[in-house]
């Protein structure tokens, strides 16, 4: 277990992923595809977030209506940062596209406890 700041933990020791990431991002990953950054502030943190890539994975699939076998979770060490993507819903730019860039997508992310 990681040393992390008490006031990021509640009261089951769990910790939101926007009091432990120092950017959460989303943006294209080509036409089809979205990427969610999760970017670290330091080897600890990264570590508690990495460790619990099967329970990230599972909580982004349901808060994005995706199946688990459709998200990627993938921990990247050397730029202590977790990358996900999934399926876009329409393709960028089609008809219906409200985020032609994917930059406002990634609101779903804040609140998730791990």
């Amino acid at each position: 277990m990681i040393a992390l700041v008490p006031s990021t933990q509640n009261a089951g020791g769990a910790v939101r992923l926007d009091s432990i990431a120092k950017v959460i991002r989303s943006k294209n990953a080509g036409p089809c595809l979205l990427t969610l950054d999760v970017m670290l502030p330091d080897p600890e943190s990264f570590a508690y977030v990495a460790a619990r890539a099967a329970a990230l994975r599972r909580q982004v699939a349901r808060r994005y209506g995706r199946s688990e076998n459709e998200v990627a979770v993938l921990p990247f060490e050397p730029a202590l940062a977790v990358k996900i993507t999934l399926p876009r819903d329409v393709v960028s730019g089609d008809v219906g596209d409200r985020d032609v860039y994917g930059a406002q997508q990634h609101a779903p992310l804040l609140d998730i406890e791990l």
